[in-house]
């Protein structure tokens, strides 16, 4: 376990939804209230715009194949729009992010006592995500951690969504640290192949939708969750 060490590792660079907190737990709850929000309190409305989304709103389940699991907001309008013509995209991601502001957050594992431990090895910590920045502030601070951060960029942070390496780019440049010497961890495709694109070490959690068939081939590891990185690092 203590060759990832030796291989000269400095800094992670987490995504936030699907790995630093559970998607289902936290996703599910906010795509539901977002949906009779956009529907004025209309189930059947609701529910017809949850299937455009790849939402099941009967089941407050997200499909395998929804984009939403590895999208952006700006994603999200493009496919409301449509239905929406009175509202401009502004309005409709204000309304997006300010649902996603609220979402109940649940840690895929206890975060404080983890992150803490990762900076007490000189760990440089940063977070990718492709929420929105507002947001992803929100939720890191609702759990107290968002100062163990480096580095937190969204997809409206300047720096482009995964799986473009913009905001991968802009960690190492940030901390001062090579990709070569970096891990990526995520629980999407999008999140690994960014790092593989940025020359990261990439690491896939299942605490998301995907499985590990779907993640296997484009990580150097697949574990249960962010809490098995200390004994695959060799901090343990």
């Amino acid at each position: 376990m203590t060759a990832m060490r030796s291989a000269g590792i400095e800094a992670l660079l987490f995504d936030k939804d699907g790995t630093l907190f559970d998607f289902e737990a936290t996703w599910g709850v906010w795509a539901a209230g977002l949906l009779l929000r956009l529907a004025d309190g209309d189930l059947g409305r609701a529910a017809y715009l949850g299937d455009i989304i790849g939402y099941d709103y009967h089941r407050s389940k997200f499909l395998p194949d929804s984009f939403v699991i590895a999208g952006t907001p700006d994603d999200l309008v493009t496919a409301f729009a449509p239905e929406f013509p009175s509202h401009s995209r502004q309005e409709l991601i204000t309304m997006i992010n300010d649902q996603a502001e609220d979402a109940p957050m649940t840690e895929a594992v206890p975060l404080d006592p983890l992150l803490r431990q990762f900076a007490g090895h000189g760990l440089r910590l940063g977070v990718a995500t492709n929420d929105a920045v507002r947001p992803a502030y929100a939720h890191l601070d609702g759990v107290g951690v968002r100062d163990h951060f480096d580095f937190i960029a969204g997809s409206d942070s300047g720096f482009g969504a995964k799986p473009e390496i913009g905001q991968l780019t802009a960690f190492c440049d940030a901390v001062g640290v090579a990709p070569r010497d970096t891990v990526m961890i995520g629980d999407s495709t999008h999140d690994l192949l960014a790092g593989r694109a940025a020359g990261m070490w990439t690491v896939a959690v299942l605490t998301g939708p995907a499985d590990t068939d779907a993640l296997k081939d484009h990580a150097d590891v697949v574990l249960p969750d962010i809490g098995h990185l200390p004994s695959w690092l060799g901090l343990d």
